[in-house]
């Protein structure tokens, strides 16, 4: 590993990777385009075609998932871009407009995940359709557009953890990075006569969880008990592995005047919500299910 990185380097150095001249944009006639926006955009649209896929299978119209992709697609954005926003209120509050640059990032998962099942909620009523069923079609498509999307945050050089020597630890030239997502933790571990951080990759820690995720999800299908069980196991699964990440990240959203990291408890939430609605339902299930059940129900027809 050399000591003095160029400004486009990215390097994994337990791993051998040293990856030169990693752009944050290109031009297009005069234009610039941020890879942000790209990647994030190719995120999306393979969501969408794997979420269509899934409805396919489940003997529902793929139409109802492009129609409400439309509408997933605006609020989410907009979900996301407002949760980021409130949450870093200083850093816009004197320039407003500067809120309407998505160029440079800023846009919080979860903000765009309640906004997308909101949107859903709505749609699935005036539309007359299961909210739970739709839900369940639609959240293998979500982890898979979370998991490309990620990768938006790796040419941002953002969304990274505080120092680490592991295995997967990055490495980011300093004048590369944000300075308020320089912890005092990795400042101290900059070598004198060097010119980067060495962090925790916790944008490629999230898109290796939501694979796993993803894995287990599409195998687990076919096998789902009731509806809203694959909504369930977005919502624990994607918050078990948030609640570890978001305690490493150095670019975390606090509740206002305090040091509680807001993604973190709302993982947490969402984590302990999907364990008891799940357990709630299969327990309800298995008494609507049980033979002493049915044969008291009998006993009282015959009454």
């Amino acid at each position: 590993m050399q000591d003095i990185m160029d400004i486009k380097d990215i390097a994994f150095p337990n791993l051998g990777i040293y990856l030169r001249n990693v752009p944050k944009s290109f031009s297009i006639f005069g234009f610039q385009i941020a890879l942000y926006g790209v990647i994030i955009g190719i995120g999306v649209l393979c969501g969408v075609l794997l979420a269509a896929h899934v409805a396919k299978k489940e003997k529902v119209d793929p139409d109802v998932i492009w129609d409400f992709a439309i509408y997933a697609i605006v609020f989410s954005i907009i979900g996301a871009r407002a949760y980021y926003v409130v949450f870093q209120w200083d850093m816009y509050k004197d320039n407003l407009l500067e809120i309407l640059n998505l160029r440079n990032g800023g846009l919080a998962i979860y903000g765009g995940v309640i906004a997308a099942f909101i949107t859903l909620w709505i749609y699935c009523k005036i539309k007359k359709q299961s909210f739970l069923q739709i839900a369940d079609i639609c959240v293998p498509g979500l982890v898979l557009g979370q998991v490309i999307g990620r990768w938006g945050n790796f040419t941002n050089r953002e969304v990274f953890g505080e120092y680490s020597d592991s295995l997967l630890a990055m490495c980011i030239p300093i004048d590369a990075v944000r300075g308020g997502d320089i912890s005092e933790s990795i400042a101290t571990h900059i070598i004198e006569g060097t010119n980067f951080i060495q962090v925790h990759p916790t944008f490629l820690y999230e898109s290796l969880w939501n694979l796993a995720l993803l894995a287990i999800m599409l195998c687990y299908r076919k096998h789902k008990k009731f509806e809203g069980e694959q909504w369930l196991l977005y919502l624990g699964g994607y918050g078990l592995g948030r609640a570890w990440i978001e305690g490493i990240r150095t670019d975390t959203l606090f509740i206002p005047h305090t040091t509680i990291a807001v993604s973190q408890v709302l993982a947490i939430v969402l984590f302990c919500f999907a364990v008891v609605a799940d357990i709630v339902v299969r327990i309800r299930m298995k008494k609507v299910n049980s033979p002493h059940v049915a044969i008291s129900e009998g006993e009282e027809k015959e009454e």
